[in-house]
């Protein structure tokens, strides 16, 4: 049963965007993109079922955080979310990421399993695995005009955002840190597979990451993966919001266990 409402958003941890429900049962983990926030997953409480609590992480450098210093080392920031969860803990905590986001979810995941925690499931977007990476395409250059090129060719109008100056001011240190932390991101070897179940989720035309590299998560799991794909591009979620949800709910730890 979809709950019809949610309206209690908790803002207390800064780290987190979060939707309490009564009589949670599991606590959904999402990373957002490079450049994203918190609010890219604001739609998502109102379609999962009952006993879901949502998470959505929001990093430093953004909207309520805007004040403060943003990460460029992403195994840095992980670790400090990894941090920030054990406030949280108690409930099985299944991550989803999506594009960045996917590899510091990876990284969370990790470092939680290294400390004892359940993780009934890692979920990943529109990336391939963190040793993949972008399968070896040039990244692009740091200046404001490389940056903003890259926005405008995987999520079109949302780039208009960085064309009004006031705009571009607030949003290009993030976005700036987001990509250098990427390009000095060296994860784990694969050999050192994560005893998590993964999940892939990707678009059919995604410029970003090409539907082969999906695959590659199998790579990095000794638990087993799948691949799910959807019509669109780097941001198919968007237009595919209510049934990728379906999908993600399907696989969470509810009551009578977890999707096979």
């Amino acid at each position: 049963m979809v709950a019809a409402q949610r309206p209690r958003v908790d803002h207390g941890d800064p780290w987190f965007r979060r939707y309490p429900v009564d009589g949670a049962r599991v606590r959904l983990v999402c990373f957002p993109h490079a450049g994203g926030t918190a609010t890219g997953y604001f739609g998502w409480p109102q379609l999962l079922p009952d006993g879901v609590e949502l998470l959505a992480v929001q990093y430093p450098g953004r909207q309520n955080r805007i004040a403060e210093p943003c990460f460029e080392s992403l195994p840095e920031l992980a670790a400090a979310v990894a941090v920030a969860l054990k406030a949280h803990t108690g409930l099985p905590l299944v991550m989803f990421g999506h594009s960045m986001g996917s590899a510091v979810a990876y990284e969370v995941a990790r470092a939680l399993r290294q400390d004892g925690q359940e993780v009934p499931r890692l979920m990943v977007s529109g990336r391939g695995a963190p040793h993949v990476g972008y399968g070896g395409r040039r990244r692009p250059g740091l200046d404001d005009a490389s940056l903003i090129a890259v926005v405008r060719a995987l999520s079109g109008t949302d780039a208009d955002a960085y064309e009004h100056p006031d705009m571009r001011e607030l949003l290009m240190p993030s976005l700036r840190a987001d990509y250098t932390m990427l390009d000095r991101y060296r994860p784990a070897a694969p050999e050192e597979r994560l005893d998590v179940p993964v999940t892939v989720f990707g678009g059919e035309d995604d410029p970003a990451c090409p539907v082969a590299e999906l695959a590659s998560w199998e790579e990095v799991t000794g638990a087993g993966s799948e691949v799910l794909t959807y019509p669109g591009g780097h941001f198919y979620l968007r237009e595919h919001e209510r049934a990728l949800v379906a999908e993600v709910a399907r696989r969470l730890p509810l009551a009578g266990g977890p999707a096979a």
